[in-house]
């Protein structure tokens, strides 16, 4: 996981001088990686210790081994190709460039959501799907929608999956969850009440827990045994669920696609539902 992606996701809880020097890393990453902690220390304005207890939150033991973590960051990082436009999209703004700007944050969204995700995690999340004896799928609003289209292609693997946009009926599936049953509970800001009460519910039964929500801190990676992440750049200002609704989709293809590789007869599976499908299509 990218430690600047952890650093951006984590700065609306941080106290205002933590705050001050992870602005200024993510502002002037590569300016950040020359500086010793006294001279990181000068440039915020803030004191060496300051500097050195901020490194420890993120989770690293010293400002070296941060420096070392932003530096494999920014080699790593996703590029938008060349010409693209990022960037909120304005009122004024013409068609073409309305274009750019939407494709840009959408590809931008995707790359970053793939990046947070760590091969290990992913793999993880794989062995919990595919161990379960049954799959409840959680979510309200777009993540509803995610959950839908996740849940057909898991029926088409022969995966017994719980799924409905009813809140209640949510509830009342996860009343049934037990030790052999996993939720996967997808909600991009991870406070939607609904949500947290199915996961809460799924716990308490003892059924394994996976979230997918938004990198900021947030409840229902509390309640989770494992947790996945997405990165959206829609935040600021979000008339709906745009660039967090591709980052989920996208996660959620990785996931099929790797569960088809681990189950031995997913091929039979996907023929049988394909002819079986075929003859409303003659």
């Amino acid at each position: 996981m990218s430690v600047l992606n952890i650093i951006r996701a984590k700065l609306d809880s941080m106290t205002e001088a933590e705050r001050t020097i992870g602005q200024f890393i993510l502002d002037n990453p590569d300016r950040m990686v020359t500086l010793s902690s006294a001279e990181l220390a000068s440039a915020t304005g803030r004191s060496q210790s300051s500097v050195v207890k901020f490194s420890q939150k993120i989770g690293y033991g010293g400002y070296q081994q941060l420096k070392l973590a932003v530096t494999r960051a920014k080699a790593q990082e996703w590029q938008v190709p060349s010409g693209m436009i990022h960037g909120s999209i304005d009122a004024s703004d013409d068609y073409m460039t309305i274009q750019q700007k939407l494709v840009a944050s959408k590809v931008h969204s995707m790359q970053q959501t793939m990046q947070v995700n760590g091969e290990d995690s992913v793999a993880r999340a794989v062995k919990l799907l595919s161990d379960a004896r049954r799959i409840h799928l959680a979510g309200v609003g777009a993540s509803s929608l995610v959950a839908r289209d996740f849940s057909y292609k898991l029926q088409k693997l022969g995966r017994m999956v719980l799924i409905d946009s009813d809140s209640h009926v949510q509830i009342a599936n996860a009343a049934t969850l037990g030790p052999s049953d996993a939720l996967f509970a997808i909600s991009y800001s991870g406070a939607s009440l609904e949500t947290l009460r199915v996961a809460e519910l799924a716990a308490k039964r003892g059924a394994s827990v996976l979230s997918l929500t938004g990198l900021q801190p947030n409840p229902l990676t509390g309640i989770a045994h494992l947790h996945l992440y997405t990165i959206a750049d829609e935040e600021r200002v979000r008339s709906s669920a745009i660039t967090s609704r591709d980052a989920q989709l996208i996660l959620t293809d990785l996931l099929f696609l790797m569960l088809v590789q681990h189950q031995a007869d997913a091929n039979d599976y996907i023929h049988a539902s394909e002819a079986a499908v075929s003859v409303l299509k003659a």
